[in-house]
């Protein structure tokens, strides 16, 4: 059973303005666009205002030896509470992970950023996959890797002063990850995809990784 394809493609869209409206951390464009049609003809002109995010690297960092997963906490201001009442908590449990800085491979800012985060050494890597984390109106792309560990040596607080980052290592067994999962308590898309990707091949990644020398 073969996957749908789209018929259309970027040939299919005509952008007919781009315009900067915002330029801080991060950038927004306000763009007037029209597309092509499923029924046929074109869709009017309308305007979207694009969140440019830049591309990040996210890397679930797994010992096969222990069975365990090395995971943050840090706080993150999106998750801070939008209304009255509202107690989720703004410090997320969630991978190491980086922006894609021009010139760096996706992989590269994987290892870096878990010796930055989490002070472990990566060894063999495997490449998950590539989603888009929020298309609607961002154009941030998520490249997402599993890499090996010795999850012994993790631990610690860590992160950069100069970024303003504050960050705690947690060690769980992957069955802790899984029930924390379950319990809500992991709760961003690129520690959710991981996890499950890791349910599903842990197997097979232990008869692959776990005979090997630690890093």
């Amino acid at each position: 059973m073969t996957s749908p394809q789209s018929n259309y493609g970027p040939e299919d869209v005509t952008v007919l303005g781009r315009q900067q409206v915002y330029k801080g951390f991060f950038r927004i464009e306000k763009l007037s666009l029209r597309h092509r049609l499923f029924a046929g003809g074109w869709s009017p002109v309308f305007e979207r205002e694009l969140f440019q995010r830049g591309h990040a690297a996210g890397v679930l960092l797994f010992d096969p030896v222990l069975d365990k997963v090395v995971l943050i906490e840090q706080f993150r201001v999106g998750a801070l509470p939008q209304s009255l009442g509202d107690t989720t908590s703004p410090w997320l449990l969630e991978l190491v992970a980086g922006v894609i800085d021009a010139g760096e491979s996706a992989e590269a800012v994987a290892r870096r950023e878990a010796q930055e985060e989490s002070g472990c050494v990566v060894g063999e890597v495997e490449h998950i996959c590539r989603y888009f984390s929020s298309p609607g109106g961002s154009t941030e792309q998520i490249d997402l890797f599993c890499g090996r560990v010795d999850a012994s040596r993790a631990g610690g607080i860590h992160g950069l002063p100069e970024e303003n980052e504050d960050i705690r290592v947690h060690v769980l067994t992957s069955v802790q990850a899984w029930q924390a999962l379950q319990d809500g308590r992991l709760n961003n898309a690129m520690t959710i995809i991981a996890l499950q990707w890791l349910i599903i091949n842990k197997q097979r990644l232990l008869g692959c990784w776990k005979d090997r020398e630690p890093v």
